[in-house]
């Protein structure tokens, strides 16, 4: 893929980048490498104020990156501008907290026969950062704000839809203060990711991403012996038990559904409604993703813009047909419209068959799957009858069937009568062909670190 600015909602080619030669990758690298020697040297105290100034740059410039972000992948600009006050949020939550998370541990010295004994977490390094562009500011801040207040130095392999938005995170760092090159930005396509996760000056990669992409970053940091975090997709289930406020279920439900153009992992994509409220939902349901605006993403009023590339519409549009082929009714959308751009309506489909290839798979666009079940453990069975495992949603006032809920549903997370989301303070990441490992929180910050037993006679 080519490293261009499109504009989504025309298809039109804006701006095209060089990507870097090979020479000017290893340069890049070696800087990388020589400001890890130095910058893991730094105080958390330093580290926290530069995370505060980085912060504070985005509160001041977020009108102007929202714009940006939005020109560059079509989410609208008030989703745009509500990521940005996200991270600045972990930003200054890591600045506040990295000290503590990161203290020496210290243990009964006397039970294993030292004057004093303890756990220090160090940094590894260099951390390359493989991430997606439906978050373009939000997956990579969560991978460096936590890597930088750890001491680590950071490469960001950004998508290569979203150039602009990946250069401004090297440059805001920079003007916070941060030391040179402790996080810079690879303009570089995949061919080239290879080489850098196998170099010896890079101790340990992250990837949000396809599965395949997952695949082949997991063996080639395998090969090499290297820590790996992998956040990969999802499709993620939203069960709705007879004792749910079904109005409230459907209002959550349509905003997870068609959040970011219904263009992120974590947003409920399969409906799985007890069959004595099936028909009272659905027309709850209905109404509410009926009512939203489909339009311009820079305009206030837009509820959800076009999908960010053409390849992307294409693939939606290829599952939706399928289904239909198959069967499946459509309530409502189905057809994109007749402009220029990469648009798709909001759409609910039903009499889903296990034969359909949307049962199986991520639909990265606003399409919800609705199924009817009988019981929770139906719904449970349904939920799990995929090989994702990322977020799940259960709504039910049934104290029994929330736990059964949170022991049973094989995922990264479970919110009860509330949309699945991210928190800087909780960990987020997924089990199954959703991936491995932490983000956010303590466990995020760990992740890249050297968990270091010290013991002293």
């Amino acid at each position: 893929m080519p490293i261009t600015t499109t504009d989504p909602r025309s298809g039109e080619v804006l701006r095209t980048f060089d990507e870097l030669t090979d020479e000017q990758l290893e340069e890049r690298i070696a800087r990388a490498a020589a400001a890890a020697a130095t910058y893991r040297l730094t105080s958390f105290e330093e580290r926290a104020g530069w995370l505060r100034a980085a912060a504070d740059i985005l509160d001041r410039r977020t009108d102007e990156l929202a714009s940006l972000m939005t020109l560059e992948m079509g989410k609208t600009k008030k989703a745009s501008a509500a990521e940005i006050g996200k991270c600045a949020a972990v930003l200054r939550y890591y600045a506040d907290h990295a000290g503590a998370i990161l203290a020496d541990e210290e243990v009964d010295a006397a039970k294993v026969n030292a004057s004093k004994a303890y756990a220090r977490y160090l940094p590894l390094g260099v951390v390359l950062a493989i991430m997606p562009w439906n978050f373009p500011l939000w997956q990579a801040m969560r991978f460096a704000a936590p890597a930088l207040a750890a001491g680590n130095v950071g490469l960001l392999k950004h998508a290569s839809n979203v150039p602009q938005t990946a250069l401004f995170m090297e440059d805001l760092f920079r003007e916070a203060g941060f030391p040179d090159d402790v996080f810079q930005t690879l303009l570089i396509g995949s061919g080239k990711v290879e080489r850098v996760i196998r170099d010896d000056r890079v101790a340990a990669a992250t990837l949000t991403g396809s599965e395949g992409a997952g695949v082949a970053v997991g063996r080639t940091a395998g090969e090499s012996l290297k820590k790996v975090v992998l956040e990969l997709g999802g499709s993620d289930a939203f069960v709705v038990m007879p004792s749910a406020d079904l109005a409230q279920a459907a209002k959550v439900a349509t905003v997870s559904r068609t959040q970011n153009n219904g263009q992120s992992c974590i947003s409920a994509k399969r409906f799985l409604v007890h069959a004595d409220v099936y028909d009272e939902f659905m027309a709850h349901f209905t109404k509410e993703m009926s009512a939203l605006v489909v339009g311009d993403p820079m305009e206030e009023g837009t509820d959800v813009g076009p999908l960010a590339t053409e390849q992307g519409r294409e693939d939606v549009e290829g599952l939706v047909k399928d289904a239909v082929d198959k069967g499946a009714s459509v309530v409502l959308g189905g057809e994109r419209p007749d402009r220029d751009g990469w648009w798709y309506p909001p759409t609910i489909l039903t009499d889903l068959t296990e034969d359909m290839d949307v049962y199986r798979e991520e639909v990265f666009g606003p399409v919800a799957m609705v199924y009817k079940v009988a019981d929770v453990d139906e719904a449970i069975a349904l939920a799990n009858a995929t090989r994702f495992g990322l977020g799940s949603n259960a709504w039910t006032n049934d104290s029994e069937e929330q736990e059964r809920f949170v022991r049973d549903l094989e995922a990264g997370q479970t919110f009860i009568n509330g949309m699945v989301a991210s928190f800087p303070a909780l960990p987020f990441g997924g089990v199954k062909a959703s991936g491995h490992g932490r983000e956010l929180a303590d466990h995020g910050i760990r992740e890249f670190t050297n968990i270091k037993t010290v013991w002293i006679a």
